[in-house]
């Protein structure tokens, strides 16, 4: 077995809601050799992995999967156990996994994961495995075991930030991670709130520098007339001695600007223990501090939005000696703890036996090979911090109010909307004495101690932190996400451009761009995963209309987790054949995962003409808007209720029907982009379009107004432009498979003319059946045809699509002399306008719209004709 490819889906996709993985891999001649028929492999894998005797497989109960193992089941299938199982072992909660067929030896699997990078190591690890075991070598699972371990070390989110993320998403806040690290957005556009740890992108950058600052916060605090120790600056050892002359003994050295305890020598009782200490700590920080000792509990409060919301005691990591064990024993023993890890990756942190422990031991005249004796407490260091092995208690309900209300004040002199202020006092119950105060102010404060105490009642600070970011609204902005065969683009277009009347920044994607507040800042086909996580992540949008295609939907899956209106125009045939997607059904089903993911109280927008989509219908968990043409279509009373809508064409009057009522919308013939009602296919877009708007309640009037104003090139190019050029009609449209010509040929022959001359062409992607039919189309509707061939070949020879067209064409009877292939797209169009005469209609089905519209523009320019914005009657 060979891994070929992997591919990771961040959000809902066409193979589950969950994220999860797609590994393609090769069986190499192993695809119908059942684990029964290899020698030995049951019981090794079992051995090597005897979490899967858990695993329950399709048969619903525990064991079933070892039952499938001994009846005989396909390597693939196994693969995506092992996978499930090694995640699970290092403590990743994961189920979801399938195995499907590509064609012949190659496969796909699919596996839930929480952290990408150990889950594709997990799928490596698992293939290996099984090969070896094939082959009948050993395997070091327990060394790969454990470099996933490190490796999740790396990628897992700390306690602090994973408490945020979660309580962002109890309220159903959007979550959008930057980067690799621990920075996350929550919200889209406008709404959106970027966190890193505990510093939102409303704490103040000034006041973080103060904080980090210990001598100037200290200032600035004393200023405010808010107890603190004493300290001063030290520039060198003659300042060292003099300045703690000045304090009094003992005192404190600690780098003016560190973090985590790092540095900071407490209780020094005499000049030989400062000089000692300063020569130590002067080696690694450049600016250092010395500070009066107070003697007292180490205490941290925690200020959200100038509120205490948590206090905690910290007390320094320790042991009690049993009299049998050593303290390098006891200190092993303590980190057994399964509530302790890695730096931050657990509720409480494992203590490191370095240089700052092995000297705070031989001060107490102890060392790591000693028996403490029995019940001998022992504390470890002398510093608190939970990042070096303290653990916290829960003070909250015990904090007095005078000593509440200093360190609200601490946070307001210091300008933090969220600190960890660090208070050294006997008692927190009680006001602050003399030599009692605050030692530091911290940004970005660790919440584990508060959110996991060691002891006592958890405080949600990460509530309280999100409640302050989302004071106003919850994060989400409407998402409007459209997807179907044919319609995509125009139907997107015509949502934004009414949105934008009605007043709304609207972030849009589309085959033509990314826009923002009708502002273009990335040209192309845009209708991918990333494009549209741009606009989500632009703090300008209010709404977003997201045109997504089939692409995107298959190699990425959904940029957000739930849209507000979800939009299918039509299923037809296009794109078979590719990303594994052969037949309709199979297209029906990844155009589907645009409705699936809508909210509840959101509503999907379907054709009801359309017959694919209605097969599709019953995935639908949301309300329901259809349109149709048709006033008579039967499917109307299945669905109509309190909840879903219709919107239906009567005779040249598009109505929106309730189940009570009609309500008349507006007439065709006053939407600029239907020709007076010609192309029925933007009469259905237009339809689409209203459904959608009506479902995020905009009301009738504007909607009425955007379909009026909804018109020219600039607002929809490349669809169904119309210029005339010297008494011809030049059209440029975008049809680029079998149902587009269809609808624009069907179209164009209610408008005037005498010949109508075609200028075509397809992407090579498409099957040879498929450009045939559409050689068929052109054969049965042209008077003269020009081919030509898109300039990105998509894996076709030079002059084969045209080819194809060419038979396609001829099959239906069509004079090869009314026929000329011109390869070159825009050579082909300037010959076609050419050789036009007044009254004929040249149509274009163009790859690249600019260059297309520039050589008419040019023909119009140079024969001071002036474009026309509407067809000729």
């Amino acid at each position: 077995m060979k891994i070929e490819n992997i591919r990771v889906f961040e959000g809902r996709n066409i193979y589950s809601h969950k994220k999860c993985i797609r590994m393609d891999v090769d069986l190499e001649g192993y695809s119908n050799i059942s684990s029964k028929e290899i020698q030995e492999f049951n019981k090794t894998l079992l051995n090597y992995v005897p979490e899967l005797r858990e695993h329950c497989c399709c048969v619903g109960k525990k064991g079933g999967f070892v039952e499938r193992l001994y009846e005989g089941t396909y390597l693939s299938h196994i693969c995506e156990h092992v996978i499930i199982a090694l995640q699970n072992r290092i403590g990743i909660d994961v189920s979801y996994g399938k195995a499907r067929e590509i064609e012949g030896e190659k496969y796909y699997i699919i596996y839930q994961y929480k952290y990408k990078n150990m889950a594709i190591e997990c799928g490596k690890i698992a293939v290996d495995l099984i090969n070896n075991i094939i082959n009948g070598k050993r395997y070091n699972i327990k060394t790969k075991t454990r470099e996933l371990s490190c490796l999740l070390k790396t990628e897992e989110l700390g306690p602090s930030t994973l408490s945020i993320i979660q309580e962002a998403k109890k309220r159903n806040i959007p979550v959008t991670q930057i980067g690799e690290d621990s920075m996350f957005q929550l919200g889209y556009g406008i709404k959106g709130k970027i966190i890193e740890a505990t510093i939102c992108n409303s704490t103040s950058a000034v006041s973080v520098d103060i904080a980090c600052d210990k001598l100037l916060s200290k200032n600035i605090l004393m200023d405010q007339c808010i107890p603190v120790a004493e300290g001063y600056k030290v520039k060198n050892y003659i300042d060292l001695l003099f300045k703690a002359e000045k304090l009094g003994y003992p005192v404190v050295l600690k780098p003016r600007f560190g973090n985590q305890g790092k540095g900071v020598v407490v209780n020094i009782k005499n000049q030989k223990e400062l000089v000692n200490a300063y020569s130590i700590v002067n080696k690694k920080f450049q600016d250092i501090m010395i500070e009066k000792y107070i003697n007292g509990k180490d205490y941290r409060a925690c200020v959200v939005d100038g509120k205490v919301v948590a206090v905690a005691q910290r007390i320094p990591p320790y042991i009690i000696g049993n009299g049998k064990s050593t303290i390098y024993e006891l200190i092993k023993e303590l980190n057994r703890d399964e509530r302790r890890g890695d730096g931050h990756e657990k509720p409480l942190t494992k203590v490191k036996i370095d240089k700052d422990l092995k000297n705070n031991i031989n001060k107490e005249g102890y060392t790591l090979g000693y028996i403490l004796p029995k019940g001998y407490k022992l504390e470890l260091r002398h510093n608190a911090n939970l990042s070096t092995g303290g653990v916290a208690i829960d003070c909250t309900d015990l904090i007095c109010t005078e000593t509440r209300e200093v360190c609200e004040r601490v946070a307001k002199a210091i300008g933090l909307n969220i600190c960890g202020i660090d208070i050294c006092c006997s008692d927190i119950s009680k006001r602050l004495k003399e030599n009692e105060g605050i030692m530091e102010v911290n940004a970005a404060p660790g919440i584990r101690m508060h959110q996991y105490p060691y002891k006592g009642k958890s405080r949600n600070v990460a509530k309280a932190i999100v409640d302050m970011m989302f004071k106003e609204y919850d994060g989400n902005i409407p998402i409007i996400s459209i997807t179907g065969t044919n319609g995509k683009t125009t139907t997107t277009r015509l949502i934004a451009h009414i949105l934008s009347i009605s007043g709304k920044k609207v972030g849009m994607t589309t085959t033509g761009g990314i826009y923002i507040n009708n502002k273009c800042i990335n040209n192309g086909d845009t209708t991918g995963y990333y494009s549209a996580k741009t606009v989500l992540t632009n703090k300008e949008v209010e709404v977003a209309v997201l045109e997504l295609a089939r692409g995107g939907l298959i190699k990425a899956g959904l940029p957000y987790d739930l849209a507000d209106v979800g939009i299918i125009t039509n299923v037809t045939e296009d794109h078979l054949g590719l990303g594994d997607i052969n037949t309709l059904e199979d297209m029906a089903y990844v155009k589907a995962l645009v409705g699936e993911a809508v909210k509840k109280d959101g509503y999907v927008v379907i054709n009801a003409d359309d017959e694919a989509s209605i097969n599709i219908i019953n995935r639908m968990k949301s309300k329901i808007i259809l349109f149709t043409k048709n006033k008579n279509n039967p499917i109307i009373p299945q669905y109509l209720d309190n909840k879903n809508l219709v919107l239906y064409l009567d005779g040249d009057t598009i109505y929106l029907k309730k189940i009570n009522k009609n309500e008349e919308i507006i007439n065709v013939n006053k939407i600029p982009i239907t020709l007076g009602g010609k192309l029925i296919y933007n009469v259905e877009n237009a339809m689409a379009a209203i459904a959608a708007l009506i479902a995020l309640g905009i009301d009738v009037n504007t909607i009425r107004q955007g379909l009026e104003s909804f018109s020219n090139e600039e607002q929809n190019p490349g669809r169904f432009n119309m210029y005339n050029v010297h008494g011809t009609n030049v059209i440029l449209d975008y049809g680029h498979n079998i149902e587009g010509y269809k609808v624009v040929l069907e179209s164009i022959k209610k408008i005037k003319h005498k010949r109508i001359i075609g200028v075509v062409g397809v992407p090579g992607d498409r099957t040879n059946s498929s450009t045939l039919k559409v050689g068929n189309i052109c054969g049965e509707n042209f008077d003269y045809v020009y081919i030509k061939e898109d300039r990105d070949k998509r894996g076709r020879k030079h002059g084969e699509i045209a080819d194809l067209l060419k038979k396609g064409i001829l099959e239906t009877g069509f004079k090869n002399s009314k026929l000329n292939i011109i390869l070159d797209e825009e050579e082909a169009l300037k010959k076609a306008i050419e050789s036009s005469n007044p009254g004929d209609l040249v149509i274009m089905f163009f790859e690249e719209f600019e260059p297309a519209a520039n050589i008419v523009k040019d023909k119009i320019k140079k024969g001071k004709i002036t474009k026309r914005e509407t067809a000729l009657a």
